[in-house]
């Protein structure tokens, strides 16, 4: 991958999130009796949840599409077309980087077990996206998530800021510098999966990722003693590209909107649960559907995951690829990725509100 860019920019620009009472402070309280009022969500509990654990996203076997012709290679490459297009979800296993996965999952568990002034070294500043917080707080009074996250970019590699990086544990710099890069390789290969698949050159789609802006948020939900009137993530589609999502513990949480209804996802040992954002959506001109979906919180047992984000470099635009333009009609604009960059960071989390913003009517 490239590790230099034509452009080096100053993301402190582009407006933050406002800082909130530390979720897991709070649920750790001896004195916590009512969960405040920012927290609960009255409409969730109008929400049908699906238990029949049958319905379930996709499996793709990464192994079977090392190389084309191979036994099994087409039947793969469609399934994962269908999983693209049907579902915006889908498990990714046999890819070869367990390794890397669970040394992200120890040292992310290591630091949320840390003392809150510990981790607060790595606080979020005003008017920057990255630390430990919360994210997509705009306002006073919109509701909270039940939930701590720390966010990094360490995509593109100038662009690092490692006044964000926790110096404790002492193997955390280390581990993810190696997990940043081993999930954008991956991120790759399904890139040039998805050309093929589109029908378009790989490189109409990688040569925008290659100054790829990454983005590595560990979530913390902890237990919640009103957990069914409770987020600990409002639903939203990502605004990225490919998103790239391992469980670092074994308790539940994810859940995606299919047919007005919520879907818990039951991740499998090992493998990356992948999802198709806002970004795919608008470049495939609606081809594949960027999909809504959110986190819950457990009643006793808290929840961590580890989620990387892949977006085109800052130097690309973001809209429909030209030869997916059907009938010359773009069902998106096209805008320059930094533009798209500030309508991310200034928006609240909010179902596909990003996509409708970019959408021609």
């Amino acid at each position: 991958m490239e590790d230099n860019t034509n452009e080096i920019i100053n993301r402190s620009e582009y407006g933050g999130s406002i800082p909130v009472d530390n979720v897991q402070a709070l649920a750790s309280s001896k004195d916590l009796k009512d969960i405040p009022s920012r927290y609960i969500r009255p409409e969730i509990e109008l929400d049908v949840v699906l238990t029949d654990e049958s319905l379930q996203i996709p499996v793709i076997d990464i192994s079977k599409l090392a190389v084309a012709g191979q036994p099994g290679y087409d039947d793969e490459l469609e399934n994962l077309h269908v999983a693209c297009r049907d579902w915006g979800f889908f498990q990714l296993i046999n890819h070869g980087i367990s390794e890397s996965i669970d040394a992200m999952k120890k040292v992310t568990h290591e630091f949320f077990n840390l003392p809150l002034e510990e981790k607060m070294k790595c606080a979020q500043m005003p008017n920057n996206i990255e630390g430990y917080g919360q994210a997509f707080v705009v306002s006073q009074e919109q509701k909270l998530d039940w939930g701590d996250m720390l966010f990094i970019l360490p995509l593109p590699i100038p662009q690092r800021n490692m006044m964000f990086w926790p110096e404790n544990p002492d193997s955390f710099k280390t581990t993810l510098d190696k997990y940043s890069d081993t999930l954008y390789g991956v991120s790759m290969k399904l890139l040039k999966l998805i050309s093929i698949n589109l029908g378009i050159k790989p490189e109409a789609i990688t040569k925008m990722f290659e100054n790829c802006n990454q983005g590595i948020r560990m979530n913390y939900y902890p237990p919640c003693p009103e957990a069914n009137k409770v987020l600990g993530l409002t639903p939203h589609s990502d605004a990225t590209g490919l998103t790239l999502l391992v469980q670092v513990n074994d308790v539940q949480g994810l859940q995606i909107k299919k047919n007005s209804k919520w879907v818990p996802i039951k991740p499998l040992p090992g493998s990356v649960i992948v999802n198709i954002g806002d970004v795919m959506e608008i470049m495939s001109n609606g081809e594949y559907k960027s999909i809504e979906h959110r986190a819950v919180v457990n009643f006793e047992d808290e929840r961590l995951s580890i989620a990387a984000f892949h977006s085109p470099g800052i130097e690309a635009m973001i809209g429909p690829l030209t030869e997916l333009i059907k009938d010359n009609t773009p069902k998106y604009k096209t805008i320059g990725s930094e533009d798209y960059l500030k309508l991310i960071i200034n928006s609240k989390l909010d179902g596909k509100s990003l996509i409708d913003q970019m959408r021609i009517e």
